[in-house]
């Protein structure tokens, strides 16, 4: 099963992201405090399965203090079963991973990383808002093979306004140019109360480009086979067992239990969220309580979860799996399913349905197609 902690704090606002987080500070000590007392809370969540992957996310989990991390640490394998080859990923900023900062990690028992460098030009940085600079990225991912992780991923974003697809493909091969297993990439998207989202409105920026962000998204689907990498699910690539454990177990719809405020939990049978509110989240734990809402999934959303999901990935959906939640899902998945073939959209194998490169590029619409209402 996998464990995944929430991180809510970071240095500065990136101006496309709309994740929860806060850039003051000021309650980093009561909010660890916080997540350590809900791990014990739910510890038996998961009644007693082992974890196989845990997964430190945010907000940024890099800025917390080594203190503060071996606390959680500490926790997590006082109150739960961790498998000895468990995956145990931290999110970090380049600007956070100094030679120090590396080795605690390591010792610590993090053994992946995924670095956010979303890309290697100044100017897309500037336009992001992010915390660090081309220079700081290189340097991160230096160091950290350096100190002697091994498995590590990277963030590139693409569809930048900033950038042109020569652009693009520079940021690849710069990408490439290290010896990591594992690349995420994903198409700028701008959400309606962002930063970046206000000054494209005022003009300041131009508005994304959908064609390009096709086109880049193309031309990486290109790029990584050329390199020998799979295309294991729409935003992720891998070189040969190199996938990434914690995440794949959401799209093939295990367990996992989700620590902090606007964590999200599920057990097969119902899904439960955090509220996304620190202060009333630490006031809650504090009193014993985990303040969580919580929806029980009927047959319906179950199946249409395992569609979306399923879809994304090169496993795709199988008509045994469709078929276990009944006949009548089984006649309407064929039958719309039928279409998707004929547009090419998607490629049958046998009883196991996957998208085609050119259905990746519609992956949403055609998992919306064959939801059930």
């Amino acid at each position: 099963m996998g464990l995944y902690i929430h991180i809510p704090f970071c240095k500065q606002a990136c101006h496309y992201c709309n994740f929860h987080f806060t850039t003051s500070d000021r309650y980093q000590e009561q909010m660890v405090g916080a997540i350590v007392k809900e791990l014990y809370l739910q510890k038996d969540y998961l009644e007693g399965r082992s974890l196989e992957s845990i997964y430190f996310g945010g907000g940024t989990p890099s800025v917390l203090s080594e203190k503060y991390l071996a606390d959680i640490m500490e926790a997590i394998y006082q109150w739960f079963t961790v498998e000895k080859d468990a995956e145990i990923t931290l999110e970090a900023n380049p600007d956070d991973l100094t030679e120090e900062k590396l080795r605690f990690l390591k010792d610590t028992g993090i053994n992946r990383l995924s670095i956010g460098v979303q890309s290697f030009r100044a100017e897309d940085l500037s336009l992001m808002n992010r915390a660090h600079t081309r220079e700081e990225a290189i340097l991160s991912l230096d160091r950290a093979f350096e100190v002697g992780f091994q498995d590590i991923s990277l963030d590139l974003i693409y569809g930048i306004p900033t950038s042109t697809d020569a652009h693009w493909l520079e940021n690849m091969e710069m990408a490439l140019r290290f010896p990591i297993h594992h690349l995420s990439a994903y198409a700028l998207t701008i959400e309606p109360k962002t930063a970046l989202a206000h000054f494209i409105r005022q003009g300041k920026y131009p508005p994304v480009d959908e064609a390009m962000a096709t086109r880049q998204f193309e031309m990486l689907m290109d790029f990584a086979q050329a390199k020998g990498w799979e295309h294991y699910e729409i935003s992720n690539f891998a070189l040969a067992g190199k996938i990434a454990r914690h995440n794949t177990a959401y799209w093939q719809g295990k367990a996992y239990l989700g620590i902090g405020p606007s964590a999200h939990s599920f057990n097969i049978q119902s899904r439960q969220w955090n509220i996304a509110n620190n202060q009333t989240y630490m006031k809650e734990i504090e009193k014993g309580c985990v303040p969580a809402e919580k929806e029980f999934l009927d047959v319906v959303t179950r199946y249409n979860e395992y569609v979306m999901t399923g879809l994304r990935t090169k496993w795709g959906c199988s008509l045994g799996h469709i078929r276990a939640y009944g006949a009548g899902f089984e006649t309407f998945f064929r039958k719309e399913m039928r279409a998707k073939i004929q547009e090419g959209l998607v490629v049958e194998n046998g009883t196991t349905y996957t998208l085609t490169q050119k259905g990746k590029h519609f992956a949403d619409k055609v998992a919306s197609d064959l939801m059930m209402v």
